[in-house]
């Protein structure tokens, strides 16, 4: 197995990735602020990702040349519905409700989604029937959220 594949890696790099999350709200709601539109700023988000996406695309070997095999569900195309209503959120209620806030309960937010997802096996995912256990840890990272954004 190679370290590009090691469970640890991926682990490593999603936590990366979760870094940049807090980052991006922060930076693009003060960009909403500064330009006095959400929607302006998002859309800049969007043209920047969009150039980054093409260009990974064409580094990466470009559009697959085989044919899919098989329809694929409409449903599956609407992961940038959930992009775009996420960005939209952040930017705009970020800068007045503050950055931990906000990301603390987006965390609540996939914390439960992330359940529901791996509980059903929904969108072809592998599916995890939930246990005492997760459920535990689930009300132990809700009350970590609670208490990461409760003032004193």
């Amino acid at each position: 197995m190679s370290i590009l594949q090691h469970p640890i890696f991926y682990a490593l790099l999603m936590c990366i990735a979760g870094l940049g999350i807090p980052i991006m709200a922060a930076l693009n709601g003060e960009l909403a602020t500064k330009l006095n539109s959400p929607a302006l700023a998002t859309t800049i988000l969007f043209t920047v990702a969009c150039l980054l996406s093409v260009g990974y695309l064409l580094v990466s070997g470009g559009i697959p040349k085989a044919p899919i095999q098989k329809p694929i569900p409409m449903f599956f195309y609407f992961g940038g519905f959930f992009v775009i209503f996420y960005i939209i959120t952040i930017t705009w209620v970020a800068p007045k409700f503050g950055i931990g806030n906000a990301i603390s309960f987006v965390l609540l937010g996939q914390l439960i989604s992330m359940v529901l997802i791996d509980h059903f096996g929904l969108f072809g995912a592998p599916q995890h029937i939930m246990s005492i256990k997760r459920l535990v840890g689930l009300a132990f990272m809700a009350i970590g959220v609670y208490l990461t954004v409760r003032r004193i």
